[in-house]
């Protein structure tokens, strides 16, 4: 038989779930309050009072820019191309470096301050205390105050300088960097002068030197002429052997005629008396003419003639090494010159001052989301070193 089925066990009632009450509304405590009011004054207070003097204070300001280089003439050989290439690259460089170092001293900023008025210029805001320049500063002041307002790019790579200039105003701005550019390029100038003078000053020394050689090798010669009354001894001393050898040339065929009408004649013949009183006058000539050339013309000191014309032969050597000397001074220094000249520096602008139509500074959304980001990192890290203080307690 099956067995018997059993009820089934009654089931049991479900557990009523536990409600929580509810929560009440959150409460500031003090130290929130704390926190939001050192968020409100250390960086939204500041945030919006920089935010109403950069745009209702602050006056617009206006660039110029202007651009330049150093340069020097290319050398005119390929040789020299080839072998003043680091030189000259070199030399540039130097320059640029003295260039760039001159833009930033105060030696230029006196110069163009005196020129335009620098601290008119940079104090024409009535009220802007920031950016304005104060008119009672110092030498030393604007100078700090120039390096804010004149920025100066150097790539010294390309040798390339690159200013900008800020200014209240576009024209005041095109001025200074007008005024810069002037004074850069007679600064170049000056050294280019410098450089020059250093490398012609020793040939031009060498050339004055010959002049004054030459001029008094000249004025011996002359003073030598005016003694002795004689332009050339030694043509004196030609035309009078000349003189001398014709004689003895008549001399020695009127004794030839002599002999020979001794010969076909009597002794008493006319003829034989005329021969020999003219062998007796050309035989006197040449006797005088022999003493012509031993002794000097009537001088005082009867100098000998051979004397005379050995001493205007030592003078003429000294005139002609003189000339010789100067010649050759002369072509140095030409030379020199030309290649001082054509290593010359010069400044090349390759961007010249410009003229702005709208401002652009100061950069107000730039300026002050970087006093925004830095009030909130410097106010982040404060309450964080006071949270981290009160936890250790």
């Amino acid at each position: 038989m099956p067995a018997p089925v059993r009820p089934a066990a009654p089931l049991k009632a479900a557990a009523k779930p536990r409600i929580l009450p509810p929560v009440g509304f959150a409460t500031l405590k003090l130290r929130h309050k704390l926190v939001l009011g050192s968020f409100l004054i250390c960086v939204a207070l500041p945030t919006v009072l920089a935010a109403l003097y950069l745009w209702l204070v602050a006056d617009d300001q206006y660039a110029s820019t202007v651009g330049f280089s150093v340069r020097t003439e290319e050398a005119s050989s390929p040789l020299e191309v080839l072998g003043g290439i680091t030189d000259l690259s070199g030399s540039s460089s130097k320059d640029t470096d003295i260039l760039y170092e001159y833009l930033k001293s105060q030696k230029l900023v006196a110069e163009i301050d005196a020129e335009l008025d620098l601290r008119a210029m940079w104090s024409r805001p009535r009220f802007d205390p920031i950016f304005a320049y104060d008119t009672d500063g110092t030498i030393e002041d604007l100078l700090d105050y120039w390096r804010n307002m004149v920025k100066i790019y150097y790539d010294a790579g390309g040798g390339l300088i690159e200013v900008r200039v800020l200014a209240f105003s576009p024209e005041d701005a095109q001025k200074i960097a007008q005024a810069m550019l002037e004074k850069s390029q007679s600064m170049i100038n000056d050294l280019s002068a410098i450089a020059r003078e250093d490398a012609i000053r020793y040939s031009r020394q060498d050339l004055e030197e010959a002049v004054e050689r030459l001029k008094a090798a000249r004025q011996v010669v002359t003073q030598f002429r005016n003694r002795y009354q004689l332009v050339d001894p030694s043509i004196d001393l030609q035309s009078q052997a000349g003189l001398l050898g014709t004689l003895e040339t008549q001399l020695a065929e009127t004794l030839i005629e002599l002999d020979l009408l001794r010969i076909t004649t009597r002794d008493d013949d006319p003829r034989l008396s005329q021969l020999q009183r003219r062998v007796d006058v050309i035989r006197e000539r040449i006797a005088a003419e022999r003493q012509k050339l031993g002794i000097g013309r009537g001088l005082e000191d009867e100098s000998v003639f051979a004397t005379i014309v050995g001493e205007y032969e030592r003078l003429a050597v000294d005139r002609e090494f003189a000339e010789q000397s100067y010649t050759s001074a002369l072509a140095s220094y030409d030379s020199s010159l030309a290649e001082a000249r054509r290593k010359s520096r010069y400044l090349a602008p390759y961007i010249r001052p410009t003229l702005a139509e709208s401002s652009r500074y100061p950069q107000r959304g730039i300026q002050l989301g970087l006093m925004t980001l830095f009030l909130l990192l410097a106010w982040s890290t404060g309450v964080l070193v006071a949270y981290s203080i009160k936890d250790r307690r």
